[in-house]
């Protein structure tokens, strides 16, 4: 039932019409600036804990692995505990929770403390998918079943509209601003509180859907039952832990370079700081610009073939092609570097083939939503434990950066399996359709 229909005097917006709930139109807003103000730190992140505390790379790497943790559990409590007091009532949680311990971990690296570096900043890690994912559980709860392609897709032109893409543009004005080096980088985290704390006063005083503020979850379920439901559900049904795992893969490699390349194409390929963040803003403003796209396509075409052929096997060969051609053009050159950004937004583009799984996963066990979703929200932040996690494990076992790339499209391929298993009949009935024109 469309919100429309519940309210029974609005009539059908053009947003309704593209995949945007009208009623939550805020929401969308509120969760780019949100993610833009998180994804600020992103690209920089890993080499400004190794300078201020002068620890190697590999601590690092478990210090960002450890953050993807939190992460990963933050995304499973998201669709929870959306279940259990309502949407809203969450991302008030992971506003608090993200703000109290970014103030914390700068504190931490002011003091030069890593056991406090990598406590506050673990902790920081539950608080922007509590945020975000809830409002993908609203999204869910609110937009009918034809159009869920698109709301998912839209949803992720504005989580990656922030992160990392208008994240990483706000700390290329942000870092100069103050100062530049690691002051700036300072000066630009302080910054993106502004950002985070802009995001939530929009979700909170410009969203008025009533079912954000209810519970999801049946009446009869107990809050042990509804906490442990996602789990249950995935040890019942093979598919749902296939569409987990799918889903964990999906951003992994994007997390993943976040780690390596920055010193890759910033130091060893001669094209500083500056350049790897026009690089990133680029790739991922690809990814924005298909995210809408390729929820619409799968809508039309499918959404199981749109994921395995444009998403999994499609973000392969972009990953590839990001990597060589970076390493195959001259170092330092202006024209190697657009064709390097060129070969990044191929990868970009393709990744928002991923979108209809958002659509997948709740299709898959359709009495439970919400439990679909809670797998689905946490595989999604899982991502960025696996993707902080592969570089961790391959580069301590003295293989380089390159083998990481491979390790991620050994995971694509794992991934490309697995989608094939993933039917819904919703889904399959749209195929044929689409296949017999």
């Amino acid at each position: 039932m469309t919100d429309t229909a519940t309210t029974g005097a609005q009539r059908e917006t053009f947003l309704d019409r593209i995949g945007i709930p009208h009623s939550l139109r805020w929401g969308f807003l509120a969760v780019l600036i949100f993610m833009t103000g998180n994804g600020t730190e992103t690209n920089f992140i890993s080499p400004h804990i190794e300078t201020v505390l002068g620890s190697p790379a590999t601590t690092v790497s478990t210090i960002i692995s450890m953050y993807g943790v939190s992460v990963l559990v933050g995304s499973y409590l998201s669709g929870v505990l959306a279940d259990l007091w309502g949407p809203r009532r969450v991302m008030q949680l992971g506003v608090v929770v993200w703000v109290v311990f970014e103030l914390l971990f700068l504190a931490s690296l002011a003091l030069g403390s890593l056991p406090l570096v990598f406590l506050t900043y673990f902790l920081r890690g539950f608080g922007y998918p509590l945020f975000a994912f809830a409002f993908l559980v609203w999204v869910n709860v609110v937009t009918p079943v034809e159009r869920n392609g698109k709301a998912v897709g839209w949803f992720y032109v504005m989580f990656t509209g922030g992160l990392p893409t208008l994240g990483s543009l706000y700390a290329l004005g942000m870092i100069p601003a103050f100062g530049g080096g690691t002051g700036g980088e300072t000066g630009a985290m302080v910054a993106s509180i502004a950002l985070v704390v802009i995001g939530f006063l929009i979700a909170q005083f410009a969203v008025h859907e009533p079912r954000g503020d209810r519970r999801v979850a049946s009446a009869e379920l107990s809050t042990t039952e509804v906490l442990t439901a996602g789990l249950r559900l995935t040890a019942r049904r093979p598919k749902i832990l296939m569409g987990f795992l799918v889903r964990l893969i999906n951003t992994a490699p994007q997390y993943g370079m976040f780690i390596i390349l920055p010193t890759v194409i910033a130091d060893e390929l001669g094209w500083g700081q500056s350049r790897w963040l026009i690089m990133t803003t680029l790739v991922y403003a690809s990814n924005i610009l298909l995210n809408a796209v390729f929820g619409a396509i799968g809508d039309k075409w499918g959404w199981r073939r749109t994921v395995q052929w444009f998403g999994v096997f499609g973000s392969a060969l972009g990953l590839l092609a990001w990597w060589y051609v970076a390493h195959l053009v001259p170092a330092g050159s202006a024209w190697g570097f657009w064709a390097a950004t060129a070969a990044g937004c191929l990868f970009g583009a393709l990744l928002a083939g991923f979108v209809p799984m958002g659509a997948i996963m709740p299709a898959l066990a359709p009495e439970q939503k919400g439990a679909a979703m809670a797998m689905y929200t946490t595989a999604a932040g899982g991502a960025a434990f696996l993707g902080a996690a592969v570089p961790a494990v391959v580069l301590a076992i003295g293989l380089g950066n390159a083998s990481v790339v491979w390790a991620f499209v050994l995971l694509y391929v794992a991934a490309f399996v697995m989608v094939g298993y993933l039917k819904v009949p919703e889904d399959e009935n749209r195929s044929a359709v689409a296949a017999s024109r």
